[in-house]
């Protein structure tokens, strides 16, 4: 209990200097000064201050629902729950958003709303993938649990890892793969999915994906159970390649983003996990 309560206090806080050490390194690969670290703080508060336009009334409940399952799915993965229920709970939260940005009668709002379907599409069955080639390597159903394993996942699970890194780009949004929403001026929907939001509606999603986030890290670890510095240390370095792809890459077309998806999951993932069965077999 004390472990997701700490969760639910300091994902926010630990996501939004992610993203502001985000801005700043982006900011320097591009030549420019950038913000200043906390500005994703300053950002947040300024939303929350501003009068909130709903262009639909259920848009709010929905995206309270967005904010509330991403910090639930976090809170009971680290506080000893389901793994496997920890991907289901991401998947609501997302749908929850989807919901609010095709609720909104607006054909940016219904486009990327199509879009985001189709990341989850392409994102969550690698997510399951994973997290049952870990739970059958380690024997375990928690978070927890599988830390505290004898078997090091990384050298069971080589090909998850690398597809894993794939999917973790879709998931934070970064290009080639933002379709759906982008932080980038090349967004031919403008910002996608949050076209229609302003207020504290937007800041409701700013702070799920720093939520969501931490989430992704936090599996990344998992990896390297039992070695939690070399843990941190991948999953820093993961983040650095995931903002040096992010500024080297355009934006790919749907259906690529879909067939590579699929691939990665399919040659790496699932065959990975498939020879981790056969054996364990």
């Amino acid at each position: 209990m004390m472990t997701a309560l700490l969760f639910l206090i300091l994902a926010p806080v630990g996501g939004g200097l992610l993203l502001g050490v985000d801005r700043v390194i982006t900011a320097r690969m591009q030549g420019r000064v950038g913000p200043p670290l906390l500005q994703p703080f300053y950002d947040v508060a300024k939303l929350l201050n501003k009068t909130a336009r709903t262009v639909n009334p259920l848009q709010e409940p929905l995206l309270i629902g967005h904010l509330g399952f991403m910090l639930v799915a976090g809170a009971m993965m680290v506080g000893g729950g389901d793994l496997l229920l920890t991907a289901f709970l991401v998947a609501l939260a997302a749908l929850f958003l989807v919901l609010a940005a095709g609720c909104a009668d607006s054909p940016f709002g219904a486009t990327a709303a199509e879009r985001e379907l189709i990341v989850m599409l392409a994102s969550e069955p690698l997510l399951i993938l994973l997290l049952a080639g870990v739970c059958k390597v380690s024997g375990q159903t928690t978070y927890a649990g599988v830390m505290a394993s004898p078997h090091i996942l990384i050298l069971a699970l080589p090909g998850v890892f690398l597809a894993f890194v794939f999917i973790v780009t879709m998931k934070l949004r970064k290009s080639p793969f933002d379709v759906s929403v982008s932080h980038h001026a090349h967004q031919e929907l403008v910002k996608g999915l949050t076209t229609d939001l302003s207020g504290r509606l937007l800041a409701y999603v700013e702070v799920a994906h720093w939520v969501e986030s931490m989430v992704l890290l936090a599996l990344l670890m998992l990896f390297f159970n039992g070695h939690v510095v070399i843990g941190l240390a991948v999953a820093a370095g993961v983040y650095l390649l995931e903002i040096l792809v992010d500024n080297a890459t355009a934006r790919v077309r749907w259906a690529w983003l879909l067939g590579s998806s699929w691939a990665v999951t399919l040659l790496l993932g699932g065959g990975n996990v498939l020879a981790v069965f056969l054996v364990g077999g």
